[in-house]
């Protein structure tokens, strides 16, 4: 499956359908690190995007990414909500 990866200048985040991460049994392990957008979640790179792949891993998925980048400017992700269950 193909996902969204967006960065900018110090962060990135891996853009992932909430539903998903439930049908995984992580969405309950998602940190305030994260964001949220409609039902879109959008995991942060340090430990939840790691969290998703070991997961998507254990069910012999593969993770394509299509990579977003605002290397000068703060990424749009930043404006979202803060995740939250």
């Amino acid at each position: 499956m193909t996902y969204i990866l967006h960065s900018d200048h110090g962060h990135a985040w891996l853009q992932v359908k909430r539903q998903e991460l439930k049908d995984l049994g992580i969405l309950d392990k998602i940190s305030h690190y994260s964001y949220q957008k409609g039902d879109d979640v959008f995991l942060e790179e340090d430990c939840d995007y790691s969290r998703f792949y070991e997961a998507m891993a254990a069910i012999n998925k593969t993770i394509e990414l299509r990579e977003v980048n605002s290397p000068y400017d703060d990424s749009i992700v930043r404006s979202y909500d803060g995740f939250s269950l």
